[in-house]
């Protein structure tokens, strides 16, 4: 006969103490659990689509003008498996960008088809992945460095390329430039008839 084993974490499980609030009985926390809740990009951030010829990126725009570039779900590098993440991308390693202060002094500026990024899949394809908007290099995301394929496994916006921040005048123009949700959604069904 073998003795029980003692949970060690067991004096930290949640339990219900009853409470009262103005003679009001107060419904543990849990109660309020939602599985469907949304998720921080579908609370903060609104998502607009730039292709670079037949290959879609995500830009993430939050409403402080904060944009995360991203692979966009149809991106072909995804089938692909990827292998690997370089932000040498020859004359430049945007991995050495550096900013200060509040006006992000020092970041590089650059233009939509700068190129932030090379992504090789594991069938050798090489994407070059561009910044998509015009607007200055706040950061990189070096993770992506050693382990590529965080792109595969990260929850949406959290395998960000880059965070960029376009200039207030230029934000307009930038969100005009760029597909909605609606209009990324209807090229790929366009896509999928001609494919077939």
């Amino acid at each position: 006969m073998t003795a029980a084993v003692e949970d060690p974490l067991e004096k930290f499980y949640f339990e219900h103490e009853e409470q009262t609030i103005c003679g009001q009985p107060v419904s543990p926390i849990t109660d309020s659990f939602d599985v469907n809740y949304p998720s921080v990009v579908d609370r903060f951030f609104t998502r607009y689509y730039y292709f670079k010829g037949k290959v879609p990126y995500q830009v993430l725009y939050h409403s402080n003008r904060i944009c995360l570039i991203c692979l966009a779900p149809g991106h072909p590098a995804f089938s692909q498996g990827i292998s690997s993440v370089n932000f040498d991308v020859g004359n430049v390693d945007r991995s050495q960008n550096v900013v200060k202060g509040k006006a992000k002094r020092g970041g590089m500026i650059l233009q939509a088809e700068s190129t932030l990024a090379l992504l090789t899949t594991e069938n050798g394809e090489t994407y070059k992945v561009p910044s998509c908007i015009r607007g200055k290099l706040v950061e990189v995301n070096t993770a992506l460095v050693e382990q590529p394929k965080l792109l595969e496994q990260l929850p949406e916006g959290a395998g960000y390329f880059a965070i960029l921040l376009p200039k207030i005048e230029n934000c307009d123009a930038i969100k005009a430039s760029l597909l909605t949700q609606e209009q990324y959604e209807e090229r790929l069904k366009v896509k999928e008839e001609v494919d077939t």
